[in-house]
């Protein structure tokens, strides 16, 4: 991204850390993630949050940038808390595990319902949507950050085996959205050692 676009989003989204947009962001957020973003308008958001409507286009232009901002918000949150996980670990091999618990306990709880990230995808046909771009660069980015674990802890082939490592992750994530329960991630924990064994020096 060239440095006057970014300097242009970063100029848009500190705007919306104001008091009224970070209301509605938090409103949208538990909303979106809980009833589905195709089931909850901007009426909603706007009376939830205790802010007008008129806020909301002034702050994020419409519907699909707030829901584009919220997976923003999952996402540097996702990535503070799985560097909160990698520094507890020492050994290079237990960091890439570290991984599938740090999805366990992240995604598995009381209302869970599943990726937010794969359920936007789901529900947003437009590959172009502001949201969609975000769900495909946040899992790009969990790509990336297998690779370079996988890269640190000296494995063969890290990136074909961080893709494998990604797909068993969604894999895991959607059966157990499926069964409500974090066990597939157990299994796929398990899996996953089994594939780094094999890239072993």
């Amino acid at each position: 991204m060239r440095t006057t676009e970014r300097t242009a989003r970063e100029g848009k989204r500190a705007t919306r850390r104001r008091p009224g947009a970070e209301r509605l962001l938090e409103a949208a957020s538990e909303l979106f993630y809980r009833e589905g973003i195709g089931a909850v308008g901007v009426d909603t958001i706007s009376e939830r949050a205790g802010v007008s409507k008129r806020t909301l286009y002034n702050r994020f232009g419409g519907k699909d940038e707030l829901v584009a901002e919220y997976l923003r918000r999952r996402d540097e949150r996702w990535r503070v808390y799985l560097q909160g996980v990698r520094e507890r670990v020492v050994e290079p091999r237990e960091k890439l595990l570290a991984v599938f618990g740090a999805y366990g306990e992240w995604l598995v709880g009381e209302g869970f319902r599943g990726c937010a990230f794969a359920n936007a995808a789901a529900e947003i046909p437009d590959p172009d949507h502001p949201a969609r771009v975000v769900a495909r660069e946040h899992k790009e980015g969990v790509r990336k950050y297998l690779a370079a674990l996988a890269k640190e802890a000296g494995l063969n082939e890290p990136e074909p085996l961080a893709e494998r490592l990604l797909i068993l992750l969604e894999g895991a994530t959607a059966t157990a959205t499926m069964r409500g329960s974090g066990e597939p991630l157990v299994v796929a924990r398990s899996v996953a050692l089994e594939l780094m064994d094999d890239r072993s020096h």
